[in-house]
């Protein structure tokens, strides 16, 4: 089922929506209230979130409020990685909710925490344990980044690829399972944490990594999943077919769908950070992907309800 509708990923992020060409936020601000305006049209009971800040920062928030775009929005999120990319350490979680929580009356959520095991997987066990502790309670949805590695065949997001050094390597070793669906020390722990925490786990097109994604999650004993389904994608050769697949296969679960990246025939340039040239469009696609998916929307019991 559909349990809320996530507005882009890290668009704060330069890996993920080009500052230099939006560096007000106002071409994110108009897409996002568009598109707001549009899933609350098709489905008026699905939460609408803002895609996770990151970095984690009040002052994005400002400015998205000042130009009128969290009028559509239910809830914001943010995304953290103290022992990987952040420049702060683990014990600050509480802190930084406590930072954005001050600037908006909007439930904060999680939408993507996480620790690699690239110097060891006694460290990633460490912090799965770690940050549980302090985020238990203070958000109504914990998504753990991520299930899978990153296969070292597949290019991970980022601007400057290898010549980012480690940082860019840890990106290939943030999951519980090893690229060949091998588990790793928290793995093993992980079910003691669930149902309250969740996972966020992207597919790409046509992911041989599904099946094996259903199962583990069910071994886990996972009740909720961020994923995403990718405007470039959906107008892939095949994109529809593959997100039926999708989204049929991850029924049994709540799902926040994360509506991103600009397909190369839509931006300002070809590229997937690049701002859509029209906004409608991406509001046209989010539109069309609540009403293709919205027969599961929200369950009498969800916990999103209360948003």
């Amino acid at each position: 089922m559909i349990e809320a509708a996530m507005i882009w990923n890290e668009p704060n992020n330069k890996s993920h929506w080009d500052l230099e060409a939006d560096p007000g936020w106002t071409k994110f601000a108009r897409m996002a209230s568009l598109a707001g305006e549009a899933i609350r049209a098709e489905a008026p009971g699905l939460p609408r979130v803002l895609g996770g800040m990151s970095p984690i920062d009040p002052d994005f928030l400002h400015g998205l409020a000042a130009q009128g775009a969290l009028d559509h929005i239910d809830a914001v999120a943010v995304h953290g990685f103290p022992l990987d990319w952040n420049h702060w350490r683990i014990d600050e979680w509480p802190a930084k909710l406590a930072s954005i929580a001050a600037e908006t009356h909007l439930p904060v959520w999680v939408s993507e925490l996480g620790i690699s095991s690239f110097g060891a997987e006694e460290v990633q066990e460490w912090g799965l344990r770690r940050s549980f502790e302090l985020l238990r309670g203070l958000a109504p949805r914990l998504h753990w980044y991520s299930l899978f590695d990153l296969p070292a065949a597949w290019p991970a997001t980022t601007r400057h690829k290898e010549a980012e050094g480690s940082s860019y390597y840890r990106h290939f070793h943030m999951g519980l399972y090893d690229e060949h669906n091998r588990p790793k020390r928290a793995a093993r722990i992980f079910p003691e944490f669930t149902p309250e925490l969740g996972i966020c786990q992207w597919f790409h097109f046509e992911d041989h990594r599904l099946e094996a994604a259903i199962r583990r999650m069910r071994e886990l004993g996972l009740t909720y999943i961020r994923t995403g389904l990718s405007w470039a994608d959906y107008l892939r050769p095949g994109g529809p077919r593959w997100f039926d697949r999708l989204m049929d296969a991850l029924d049994p679960f709540d799902v926040t769908v994360t509506f991103c990246f600009t397909p190369d025939s839509e931006g300002i340039w070809e590229h997937h950070t690049a701002p859509p040239l029209y906004p409608e469009r991406f509001a046209d696609f989010c539109a069309a992907m609540v009403r293709r998916y919205k027969a599961a929307v929200l369950l009498p019991d969800s916990p999103c309800r209360a948003l």
